[in-house]
């Protein structure tokens, strides 16, 4: 019988982990033997969405193509990892809804924190106004009202929020625990960071 497939949807803003994110949480999954691929949205826009731009539109559009792969690869019973700004909501609700086992991660970090991991400076551009439409600047990310995972990247350490994922993953189902017992008796300490606890190591969350 084949196992139904799921996707990890990662959206968050420029520079607030997901990257880092989605490749640690495939290594983890690729250990464990089990199918998964990593849609990036630089990658992706490189590739598949080449030649849309930055508006709205093309924005939207470059996330419903992100979907429909991710719907693909679901339905054979993989894994999708996206990890896309996707900064408007409607948009992600489309992706649940066409998707249909689709796990929300938002990686939830201050815009501070994620400027200072630019380490391609475009942050710093979009506020000399030399890149439009930049998330977070001069355009709006809408974070999730119920995502099924959130991620405080700024005060936890990328071993601890992927621990958080595949904590969530076996609760929904989506994992049996046995597969995964050991990764999750590693530490026991709680995933969830101290509301006070100092922000972490920028240099771990480069991307």
């Amino acid at each position: 019988m084949r196992r139904q497939g799921f996707t990890v949807w990662f959206t968050g803003l420029p520079s607030s982990g997901k990257t880092t994110l989605s490749r640690l949480l495939h290594k983890e999954l690729d250990e464990l033997g089990l199918a998964a691929e990593v849609l990036d949205g630089d990658e992706v826009r490189q590739r598949l969405t080449k030649g849309l731009g930055f508006t709205k539109e093309g924005r939207d559009e470059n996330i419903r193509r992100i979907a429909y792969v991710a719907k693909l690869l679901t339905r054979v019973g993989g894994i999708a990892i996206t990890a896309a700004i996707s900064p408007y909501r409607e948009l992600r609700d489309l992706a649940r809804a066409e998707i249909g086992s689709f796990v929300e991660v938002h990686v939830n970090c201050p815009l501070q924190v994620c400027m200072q991991r630019d380490v391609k400076g475009l942050y710093a551009k979009a506020l000399k106004g030399e890149i439009p439409n930049f998330t977070g600047i001069s355009d709006p990310y809408e974070p999730p009202l119920n995502p099924e995972v959130t991620l405080y990247t700024d005060r936890e350490s990328p071993e601890e929020s992927i621990k958080k994922i595949l904590v969530k993953l076996v609760d929904l189902n989506c994992l049996p625990s046995h597969l995964i017992s050991r990764r999750l008796k590693e530490n026991d300490a709680t995933c969830e960071p101290e509301q006070n606890a100092a922000p972490r190591n920028v240099e771990r969350w480069s991307i």
